[in-house]
């Protein structure tokens, strides 16, 4: 028994998932920045070239050719405060190292004919993990994830409407291990690649006045050794009903928008949700179907725009009750390793016509502090049993802090 519970809180501090990524889940708000500064919205708003990485129908808006090229320095701040590992002594605690990630961006649209428009999206949709390496408490935890997407598009426009559609490659690396008494588990990097697509469609009410709705399919990915190695402890000693499967897929995404334009203004509404409790992977750790919805406004000068908007995200991830080992377990492993809690975020940005054919964009967006703690007496309790030789109950919790910033920077330039 005593083996048990120690091998239960060995597994617990030790494994280590997906990292998030920014906002939404593991989600961006936004891809490019004229969406990332308007509060993540784009499904009915025209950004050009950009709209080839949300809403494809958009590009029939194009005229000519333009490439843009870009980034997001993606600067998250998580810290994690747990008990759980030291049987209710003294908290350890850490903010995770890793907290600078580069996101890269790269559209290009060009109109084929009055009717056709051709694009391409190259974007990184992922590129955060969660490092606890300096603290022996936190069992010197790492993992990383990687996932980049290449996505060619077809839209056709015809008077007052559009619709488009693009298949996705996606690429992905995972790559997870932890250290305990010494001992370094884990399996390297593994890598997959997953296919899906994107779908969308617009409709000019008025001139000023444009809806807009689009779907981005689920991404099955698998990778090998990772996941399953990680959980198999849990399993092997009796604390999860079955161990986790290596699969991890990027969940579907269905999206509404509308934009308004006035003169210099142009204000944008999207709705989306986004299926996390559908997803393989995700399901399995208890994320739900999460609600997101981005209000912006932006106003266009004569060589200049400036822009600013709100996302706000319900936390897709719930809470299991503290009935069972099992149930502590996973709320640890989401909690520690997997602390997509941050629900609102503010945003702003600008952009100036450099010359005729170039323009230089920025936007700035960021999640403020929030914090959640579960409640890991059991798992405390076996390390606490194991250290004295006599069952011991101890209380103890679990908190994790987390907060975000993200600046975008990209170049358009049109021919």
């Amino acid at each position: 028994m005593k083996k048990t519970k120690l091998a239960l809180a060995i597994a617990t501090s030790a494994m280590i998932s997906t990292p998030v990524l920014a906002t939404n889940g593991d989600n961006l708000i936004g891809l490019g920045a004229q969406s990332r500064a308007l509060g993540g919205t784009g499904t009915a708003a025209f950004f050009g070239s950009e709209n080839a990485l949300t809403n494809p129908a958009l590009l029939g808006k194009s005229q000519g050719t333009e490439f843009t090229i870009g980034g997001t320095l993606f600067k998250p701040d998580v810290k994690a405060t747990s008990d759980v590992a030291t049987g209710g002594q003294p908290a350890a605690s850490q903010t995770s190292d890793a907290d600078t990630n580069i996101i890269p961006e790269v559209s290009l649209s060009t109109r084929i004919n009055d009717n056709w428009t051709f694009g391409v999206g190259i974007f990184g949709s992922a590129g955060m993990g969660t490092d606890y390496r300096d603290t022996d408490a936190l069992f010197n935890g790492y993992s990383n994830l990687q996932l980049m997407k290449f996505a060619p598009s077809l839209a056709y426009n015809d008077g007052n409407f559009g619709f488009g559609f693009a298949p996705v490659i996606q690429y992905g690396a995972l790559d997870i291990n932890y250290n305990f008494m010494g001992e370094n588990v884990g399996n390297g990097m593994s890598t997959d690649l997953g296919y899906g697509f994107n779908l969308g469609a617009y409709f000019d009410v008025t001139k000023e006045f444009t809806i807009a709705a689009a779907y981005q399919s689920a991404i099955s990915m698998e990778y090998d050794d990772q996941m399953s190695t990680a959980s198999s402890l849990f399993y092997n000693f009796g604390m999860l009903d079955a161990p986790f499967a290596d699969k991890l897929e990027q969940p579907a995404e269905i999206k509404i928008g509308a934009a308004y334009t006035t003169g210099n203004w142009m204000f944008t509404a999207d709705a989306k949700q986004i299926k996390w409790g559908d997803a393989d992977g995700y399901k399995d750790f208890n994320w739900e179907d999460q609600n997101v919805f981005g209000l912006g406004a932006k106003y266009t000068g004569k060589n200049y725009w400036v822009g600013a908007g709100y996302n706000v995200g319900s936390d897709p991830i719930d809470k299991l009750s503290n009935t069972s080992a099992n149930n502590q377990t996973i709320n640890l492993f989401n909690n520690h390793f997997f602390p997509a809690v941050v629900e609102s975020h503010v945003t702003f940005g600008g952009g100036y016509n450099i010359t005729k054919n170039m323009a230089v964009d920025v936007a700035v967006a960021y999640a403020p502090e929030v914090d959640k703690t579960i409640d890991t007496s059991m798992i405390s309790s076996g390390v606490a049993t194991y250290v004295s030789g006599t069952p011991t109950m101890v209380p103890s919790e679990h908190e994790v802090t987390h907060s975000q910033i993200g600046y975008t920077l990209s170049l358009r330039m049109n021919f």
